[in-house]
């Protein structure tokens, strides 16, 4: 497996893995053995940066991730996140932002104990909190850092005046937004500011949370509880509207005898060298081969190709619903 660094100095397999899939988000929670499996096979392939958050589920990612790799702790690095209100395991895990400083060191202390060890690794204010003033969230984090509970401070989704102030009191190591072949909002502002400012770069859904793997489309049906259910991008007619952006991976992977999914992270890890992608499987063949995306390296005339396929291609739909953007922030 190949190493990247994010900031200064975090060392990290260049291809993490999201873990939210496993217990929220796309349908039911996933078998926990299966999962603990899963979780410790990923890090025999190499994988050294695992993602979770203490509302996937709520709480019940942070406990699988935590148990799954207690055995291997020194081997991994393990990311998790505050700031977002929930409702205790139930099903609106979304109501809101929270990031006063006394709420972070409570939500830290128990994510601590949920993830069996003393101290996180990456700990990411999972949204901004427009009621608190980011520097005294990152001072928050720089004080947890200095009684060594945390090692590394990150933002998730925030703009870039933010994460300049956030980086004036507390060196912030990464920077977590969703990025992809159909996400590139972060090029115009946000990855600027990380290469000048050093930060590190982890997108998330960089596979357009399945989209982009050619395998869902508008006849594909989604579990109930399956929230890209109410996400517009997700619509059928968005879904139809888009799915010439999957002919674009598509055609190279043909011709590389590679997966559309694999070429579609490849575009994304040849972005930045400090950019390290945290796609999310629940299946161990899909793991491998997004594995595998490490290893292709598309030529400045593929690169060149997708560039230009893409300045044609007006994306349909927003990536949440209005509601779930005014309570995130986003």
């Amino acid at each position: 497996m190949q190493m990247r660094k994010l900031g200064q100095s975090l060392e990290v397999s260049a291809l993490g893995l999201g873990c939210m899939g496993m217990s929220f988000f796309y349908g039911p929670p996933r078998d926990t053995a299966e999962m603990t499996k899963l979780l410790r096979a990923a890090v025999d392939l190499g994988v050294t940066f695992f993602d979770t958050a203490e509302v996937y589920g709520p709480f019940t990612n942070e406990e699988l991730v935590g148990a799954a790799l207690a055995p291997v702790r020194d081997q991994v690095v393990i990311a998790t996140k505050f700031g977002i209100r929930h409702g205790e395991r139930g099903p609106s895990p979304f109501s809101g932002v929270d990031s006063r400083p006394e709420h972070i060191r409570r939500v830290t202390e128990a994510s601590l104990k949920r993830l069996r060890t003393d101290c996180i690794d990456l700990l990411y204010q999972h949204r901004v909190d427009p009621e608190v003033p980011i520097e005294d969230v990152a001072g928050t984090v720089k004080d947890l850092i200095a009684e060594g509970k945390v090692k590394h401070f990150g933002l998730s989704e925030a703009d870039a005046p933010t994460i300049r102030r956030a980086h004036a009191v507390q060196t912030v190591t990464a920077l977590q937004s969703e990025y992809s072949l159909w996400t590139r909002e972060p090029e115009v502002e946000i990855i600027p500011t990380l290469e000048e400012l050093g930060i590190g770069f982890v997108p998330f859904s960089p596979l357009g949370k399945g989209f982009l793997t050619g395998k869902v489309d508008s006849s594909t049906s989604l579990a109930g509880d399956d929230l890209r259910r109410v996400l517009p991008r997700f619509s059928p007619d968005a879904m139809q509207a888009n799915r010439v952006l999957v002919e674009l991976p598509e055609g190279i992977a043909a011709e590389r005898g590679a997966t559309p999914a694999q070429i579609a992270l490849a575009w994304v890890l040849a972005q930045k060298p400090g950019c390290v992608p945290i796609p999310g499987t629940t299946k161990l063949e899909r793991l491998e081969e997004n594995l595998a995306a490490v290893d292709i390296q598309l030529t400045s005339a593929e690169l060149q190709r997708i560039e230009e396929g893409t300045a044609r291609i007006h994306i349909q739909g927003a990536r949440f619903p209005a509601q779930l953007q005014t309570k995130l922030g986003r």
